[in-house]
């Protein structure tokens, strides 16, 4: 019962904060003094984008609020995203994922953004129809319950969330559910190195600020695994722990994670439920 409890006091910690996030007038979220998924508060939302792997160019191409500085990667850069593609965006946010995939994949494609707060809806439909962006839509959901049908996406991005979920196993049966035989997952998210102490893993705040949820490397890697996937690759951006360290100045948290690209993929000969 006591677990239950904690489970669902971090939930409802990383929901509220998120919620929070979608209305802030200051990138990040907000969740520590120096903000998370980025750098320090007083950076713009674009530097936060820069200092994680985007061009300025990509910063510039989107809808002013789009981009809320919550990433810790460029998932773009390793999508290799094509014309006519389906792509899936877990935890959508604002939307400025979303949107750089839309314009990659084209007139012909189309882009499902899933988050889970009405807050982050409501804004990334509203940058939507700000940015006349016709080939995307977003759908309130789960990523541990993805409000798709089996087969649908040919690519799954995300950037910075699934750390955030209590069950990175259903997640991870999920995508490969949604995504169609030979599809591929391309992922920005933050990892544990070494082993996380449990009193910080317990703690709300690190948790919502994209820290105390991260896996092993070797966990996610059996995780994927078993959900199916081959062609597993997850790589460690070493650069990434001098932002990271702004996250939570001082906590011993800043020296078990990093930032790293995380790439699978559904075999073709696949069968969902395998």
């Amino acid at each position: 019962m006591g677990e239950l409890k904690d489970k669902e006091r971090i939930r409802t910690a990383v929901r509220e904060t998120y919620a929070k996030a979608a209305g802030a007038k200051t990138p990040g979220c907000g969740c520590t003094a120096t903000g998370c998924c980025g750098a320090p508060n007083d950076f713009t939302a674009g530097a936060l984008s820069q200092a994680v792997g985007y061009s300025i160019q990509e910063i510039n191409t989107v809808p002013e609020g789009a981009n809320l500085g919550l990433g810790c990667g460029n998932p773009q850069a390793i999508a290799a995203l094509k014309p006519g593609e389906i792509v899936l965006d877990l935890g959508s946010g604002g939307g400025f994922d979303a949107f750089l995939a839309a314009r990659q994949v084209g007139d012909t494609g189309r882009v499902i953004g899933v988050d889970m707060t009405l807050e982050m809806i409501s804004k990334s439909r509203a940058n939507a129809e700000k940015g006349g962006y016709k080939n995307v839509e977003f759908r309130l959901g789960e990523i541990e319950n993805l409000p798709v049908a089996d087969e649908t996406a040919d690519v799954i991005i995300s950037n910075c969330v699934i750390n955030l979920s209590l069950d990175k196993n259903r997640v991870f049966r999920e995508a490969y559910r949604a995504l169609k035989k030979g599809g591929r997952l391309a992922v920005s998210d933050v990892v544990a190195f070494a082993d996380i102490p449990e009193e910080l893993r317990q703690d709300p705040s690190l948790f919502a600020g994209c820290m105390a949820g991260a896996a092993l490397i070797s966990d996610l890697e059996t995780m994927l695994m078993n959900a199916g996937f081959e062609s597993v690759k997850i790589a460690p951006k070493e650069e990434s722990r001098t932002v990271i360290r702004s996250w939570a100045p001082g906590s011993k948290i800043t020296d078990c994670v990093v930032s790293a690209s995380i790439e699978a993929v559904k075999p073709t000969s696949a069968r969902n439920g395998a």
